[in-house]
């Protein structure tokens, strides 16, 4: 019997490409809704998905599930422990995002130093002026402090070396090296004019970031998540900004996404605010569906897949 794969969501052509020249069934879903996953995966063999929660409800739906492949990095919306009890493969794209995430994180960081996205919407609001009241700051010479000194920490360390910046690190399992120096992780805080935000979602990490660590940031420091949004005491963090205990924020991840205009964020006119963009790039896009379809693959036919993050 034909094994079938289920893309919740579609992904790039090359993707899919490989996967039909396995032999393999691919089935394009109309949704990430839990009960739509359900219906549309009954008879899946592999699931590729994205951010969204997948719990033991889902796998249950799914009882031929072998392998849930994810697109990204982090993978705390994977119920691990049920999938190894359950005999499935959890499998993530580490290698294919890094080089796009830290692009962006740079990206942000420039960002909110020239004050760009205010600039920009002064220009179509008519007011020139803007720029007078609110004149940007040079990063060379500033020192960046990068929480977690990753794969995705360590590209981002390269891609600022040309800036002029001295680049301290938090990461118990790194050492220094030649443009880098492993510090305390509260030295991170009190000494950075940026604080880059690298880390996975763990119980260790998770709301670790709070009125503590703010409190410590200088007055005209930035805090940069590229990450997690979970990661940070959101709450904490919008007092800081409004209280103007730092200078502000750049964030592309949220405890809630989509974020709700509602929320108190969206009000912030210190904030740098982007939609989880991270490595949502078409080069990204295609690196992440090539990698996850050939664990995909490789588990189908009853080889180990390259990128497990659970021991079957």
């Amino acid at each position: 019997m034909t094994k079938k794969v289920y893309l919740p969501d579609d992904i790039p052509a090359v993707g899919k490409d490989i996967l039909t020249a396995a032999g393999f069934e691919v089935i394009v879903g109309t949704g990430r809704q839990r009960e739509i996953m359900k219906k549309e995966g009954a008879e899946a063999n592999a699931v590729l998905i994205g951010t969204q929660t997948f719990d033991e409800d889902i796998m249950r739906a799914m009882p031929n599930l072998q392998v849930i492949a994810r697109n990204g990095v982090g993978y705390d919306a994977v119920d691990i422990a049920a999938a190894t009890r359950r005999g499935i493969y959890v499998v993530n794209t580490p290698k294919a995002l890094s080089s796009s995430v830290a692009e962006t994180a740079v990206a942000e960081l420039l960002a909110i130093s020239k004050n760009l996205y205010q600039n920009a919407k002064a220009i179509h609001e008519d007011n020139w002026g803007y720029r007078k009241q609110h004149p940007g700051r040079d990063v060379a010479g500033k020192t960046v402090g990068i929480l977690g000194f990753g794969r995705i920490g360590q590209q981002v360390a390269e891609k600022l070396s040309g800036f002029g910046l001295h680049v301290i690190a938090f990461d118990p399992f790194a050492k220094s090296t030649d443009t880098v120096t492993i510090v305390d992780r509260e030295m991170v805080f009190k000494k950075s004019d940026y604080v880059m935000i690298h880390l996975p979602a763990m119980p260790e990490t998770i709301h670790s970031i709070g009125k503590t660590e703010f409190d410590m940031m200088k007055n005209d420091a930035y805090l940069i998540n590229m990450a997690r949004g979970n990661i940070i005491v959101t709450s904490d963090l919008v007092a800081a900004l409004k209280n103007h205990d730092i200078a502000g924020a750049a964030l592309d991840v949220f405890e809630e996404e989509p974020l709700p205009v509602s929320d108190p964020l969206v009000a912030l006119d210190n904030v740098l605010l982007t939609p989880h963009i991270a490595s949502n790039t078409v080069e990204t896009k295609e690196r992440m569906a090539i990698d996850a379809a050939h664990d995909i693959v490789r588990v189908l036919m009853g080889d180990q897949p390259v990128s497990s993050v659970n021991q079957i």
